[in-house]
């Protein structure tokens, strides 16, 4: 189970990239969503947005290591488009299946 202070800062990072584009899917996965990370643990989080672009997915970054940073923390970030999901090979790769079924949606 996730810890709520991992939970709160996902939130926290999911608040503020939404800002930047309206995120249609958002799962925190990997050992802070199972609830077994360590005290060295990135935060794994996956998003799908409608557009993604250079810039973008820089800015996105940049959002997630000024939460990582505040919080003590790295976030990682896996951002694909609705686009990519529905009908590109990531869509169907094993790693977002997994987070599909085993990540943890907020």
């Amino acid at each position: 189970m996730m810890a709520a202070c991992d939970r709160e800062i996902a939130l926290e990072f999911k608040r503020r990239a939404d800002k930047l584009a309206p995120i249609l899917q958002f799962y925190v996965f990997g050992s802070r969503a199972r609830g077994d990370a360590t005290a060295g643990s990135d935060l794994d989080v996956f998003l799908v947005i409608d557009h993604l672009d250079a810039g973008l997915r820089e800015k996105i970054s940049e959002v997630a290591w000024e939460v990582g940073f505040d919080n003590g923390l790295v976030l990682s970030t896996f951002v694909i488009t609705a686009e990519q999901l529905e009908h590109g090979p990531l869509g169907a790769s094993p790693i977002v299946r997994q987070i599909e079924k085993e990540g943890v949606p907020l």
